[in-house]
């Protein structure tokens, strides 16, 4: 399969699609967590109540399609090889937990891969809708659209006085987790994050990596997310998340600018640098390709490079993932092996993107 026909069946619409503030938000980010009344919960269900939870969304989405988003293609882990499950995962689709511990596990995807539902994961249901850009509200809208039409067919467990109950106490209420990804170098160059993400903490807000709790902030790459969902409305967690993700945009910004005039010539360096290493290497480990990468989109940011698309950061920090590369190869790759394509993936990506500039 070729490079360009591969990226085309890979690459998920919030990956590709520029969104508002997408030069610093890469993602917005709403999960409901949510639990069918009539069954005990994963923790203590049997896998008879599995298969019948499995069951009753199978038929919701067999018989009626989630208005805007169309038919929803259910997917059951047990079905497909774990390879195919590490992509899902890396693309952000389904949680780790789902591809590897869960019990009849199985999550529906719309076609453009915005919306997934996680069925018997820590919850019965956990609901996903991811979209390009800072947009949350608009993540919130549809999330409410697909809890909407899946509560028109299923009972939720639901007290009047606690909200909606899930397995972990700290979802119980809304069960909802906003979530933004951003893109910091400026913050992460300026030695600021260091201030932020305490102040961050503070706010009842929590910083992880690219993929969630105990991940790295590979190629400078935070999401940050909400900590409490009892006790607040879903709109009220969701404007305390955007009122603090729209100062650190702010933040960012002014970081750059800082940047830019103080060591313009070396910033300028750093990115010139970090692209020859991509264009030219022919071994690259994660790490390394990541804080390129950042470097790169950076330098794309700030004007120092114009022939580059905004989504290669995006699109290569997933692509290059270990599950993605196997996919490309057509099978398991040793970990020197695997760094061996991550440097040939790169170049010929970026080969891609002077062709298209050349009219080639």
């Amino acid at each position: 399969m070729s490079l360009e026909k591969f990226i085309n069946q890979a690459v998920s619409s919030w990956m590709s699609d520029d969104g508002p503030d997408s030069d610093i938000v890469l993602s917005s980010r709403i999960r409901f967590a949510r639990n069918l009344d009539e069954y005990n919960f994963p923790t203590l269900f049997t896998n008879g109540e599995a298969e019948a939870v499995v069951g009753a969304i199978m038929e919701r989405a067999a018989n009626t399609s989630a208005a805007a988003f169309g038919k929803l293609e259910m997917i059951k882990m047990d079905e497909i090889p774990p390879l195919q499950k590490r992509v899902l995962v890396e693309k952000h689709l389904i949680s780790p937990n789902l591809a590897e511990n869960s019990v009849h596990g199985a999550v529906l995807l719309s076609d453009n891969e915005e919306v997934s539902i996680m069925i018997n994961e820590e919850d019965h249901v956990r609901i996903q809708c991811l979209f390009p850009g800072f947009q949350l509200s608009e993540a919130l809208r549809a999330a409410n659209e697909i809890d909407d039409w899946l509560e028109d067919y299923v009972n939720y467990a639901f007290d009047e006085k606690f909200g909606y109950l899930t397995s972990c106490p700290t979802n119980v209420g809304t069960g909802l987790r906003a979530s933004v990804m951003m893109h910091l170098p400026g913050l992460v160059l300026t030695q600021q994050m260091n201030r932020i993400v305490p102040a961050i903490n503070q706010l009842g807000l929590v910083v992880r990596g690219i993929y969630g709790e105990g991940s790295e902030a590979l190629g400078n790459i935070f999401q940050i997310s909400n900590q409490i969902t009892l006790g607040k409305s879903e709109e009220d967690i969701v404007d305390d998340l955007k009122s603090v993700v729209s100062q650190i945009i702010s933040q960012e910004r002014s970081a750059r600018e800082a940047l830019a005039k103080t060591s313009n010539i070396q910033l300028e360096d750093r990115v010139f640098r970090s692209y020859g290493t991509l264009a030219y290497s022919r071994i690259i480990e994660t790490k390394e390709a990541a804080r390129c990468l950042s470097d790169l989109r950076l330098g794309i940011d700030m004007g120092f490079i114009k022939n580059i698309s905004k989504s290669i950061l995006n699109e290569l920090m997933i692509l290059t993932q270990p599950g993605f590369l196997q996919q490309y190869a057509g099978g398991p790759l040793r970990p020197n092996e695997r760094d061996i394509r991550r440097a040939a993936l790169i170049r010929e990506r970026l080969k891609m993107e002077t062709k298209d500039e050349s009219g080639g």
